[in-house]
């Protein structure tokens, strides 16, 4: 199967950005060493507990530290800026790193209403303008623009051998249908959003475009999920209670400081059903050991009919996180391929 990691950098509470940043490069170091197709990392701003607000900064660090695994922006939140800067960098990145760049784009806001302020004056406008921006940023890619375009000859250099590979990120049927149309690969994140996800997969295969030189000429979907795995199914679930809780602090409107241990998330929940909890992460997340996992993930994949699952997996020490893509690997068997 093939199978990849999404990070967000997150900060274990005690923790600095700093080290969110550095185990970042040392996650995917051990991504290309397990054989995890690609690894991708978001973008996001003020969001407490997450350390990326600019994923193109921290690519050509990993780029530096690996040597096969595909690398990108999962996603670049294209309302925030110019197509025309977005591709000069990426393209300056696959010169760097040909054949292992992809640049993911979005719409979300990436993090509160003043952040998105104080980065745009006009967001939501740009947000309508989405489909036009990413068109415009396909031409500077390499689609080209019309004789009579005002950026018909500007060319966003430097010009890499091997273009970077655009994908569309989303969780609703209005994303997948842009990327279907644009003849892009295509990532839902299941794990913001399970409920539409069916209703997107088929979205995507029914508008879908092949596109002259866009990768294989076919849909490629991926899917975004969240799993726990570890040596047994008890302490698989202890590590996913930091993220719970970490999840429901900022859905809350409260700002977390980083990811909570397991025994802060114990105090944090005290007095509630540990049961219930369990039961509510299993509903949005595959956690246990590598063959509950291993199953669990299988199921989604065949359900959905995804070409590859993205995995997110957040623990409170960085050495699970490792462990538990360590597991994943194993039991998927990740070869480091694409369809």
């Amino acid at each position: 199967m093939n199978i990849s990691i999404l990070d967000q950098a997150p900060i274990a509470a005690g923790g600095s950005a700093g080290d969110a940043l550095r185990q970042a490069g040392q996650l995917a170091q051990a991504a290309d060493r397990l054989g995890y197709v690609r690894y991708w990392l978001a973008e996001h701003h003020d969001l407490g507990g997450l350390a990326c607000s600019a994923p193109e900064a921290m690519l050509g660090y990993l780029g530096a530290l690996t040597s096969r695994i595909r690398l990108g922006a999962g996603a670049i939140l294209l309302p925030y800026y110019r197509p025309y800067k977005i591709a000069e960098t990426f393209n300056l990145l696959a010169c760097l790193f040909p054949g292992r760049i992809d640049l993911g784009i979005a719409r979300s806001p990436g993090g509160p209403a003043e952040s998105s302020m104080a980065l745009s004056d006009n967001y939501l406008e740009h947000v309508w303008k989405l489909p036009e921006a990413f068109d415009e940023l396909l031409g500077f890619l390499g689609d080209g623009f019309p004789e009579s375009h005002p950026y018909a000859k500007t060319s966003a250099a430097p010009r890499p051998p091997v273009p970077p590979a655009p994908w569309v990120l989303g969780t609703s049927a209005k994303s997948a249908k842009l990327a279907a149309e644009r003849g892009a690969s295509y990532a839902y994140g299941h794990f913001m959003n399970a409920e539409q996800a069916a209703e997107a997969r088929e979205t995507y295969f029914r508008h879908f475009r092949p596109h002259p030189g866009r990768g294989s000429g076919k849909p490629y979907f991926l899917m975004a999920v969240s799993a726990f795995c570890a040596e047994t199914e008890e302490r698989a679930l202890e590590l996913s209670l930091g993220t719970y809780v970490w999840r429901r602090q900022a859905a809350d409107g409260r700002r977390p400081d980083g990811l909570p241990s397991a025994a802060e998330a114990r105090a944090a929940l005290a007095g509630e059903d540990l049961g219930g909890v369990y039961a509510r992460i299993r509903q949005t997340s595959a956690v246990g050991d590598p063959e509950t996992v291993r199953a669990r993930l299988s199921a989604l994949q065949a359900e959905h009919g995804a070409d590859e699952l993205m995995i997110l997996s957040y623990a409170h020490e960085f050495a699970d996180r490792v462990r538990s893509y360590e597991l994943i690997a194993g039991a998927l068997g990740a070869n480091g391929t694409e369809a």
